[in-house]
């Protein structure tokens, strides 16, 4: 869903979540392979990331955007692992996608 708020259409979607899924980001520019590197380092061994890899996303990615990424890599596995433990489905939709106009009748003035 994050992929669609950002702007992906559906194909887009499907082709980014099946890269990140594989493993191989060779492909992928090196400042999205650090991202993503550490993000899945922090999920699978959050006792395992060290200041060094710290320091290597702040040279890359800025202090501000650091903490944003380990803020929401945080969040994101906080939100799985609760959905996960009450057994919560998927939402089918991306409920920030833009939904037509409904127009509502006008009552009858009297």
């Amino acid at each position: 869903m994050t992929l669609a708020v950002a702007g992906l259409n559906d194909s887009e979607v499907t082709a980014r979540a099946k890269l990140l899924a594989g493993g191989d980001w060779s492909t992928l520019p090196a400042y999205e392979r650090l991202g993503y590197r550490f993000a899945a380092k922090l999920t699978r061994d959050p006792a395992a990331v060290t200041p060094h890899d710290v320091a290597a996303v702040a040279d890359t990615f800025g202090p501000l955007r650091t903490a944003d990424l380990i803020w929401y890599t945080a969040w994101c596995n906080y939100m799985t692992r609760v959905a996960d433990a009450f057994q919560l489905p998927l939402e089918r939709e991306n409920v920030f996608a833009p939904r037509p106009a409904v127009k509502t009748p006008m009552p009858d003035k009297k």
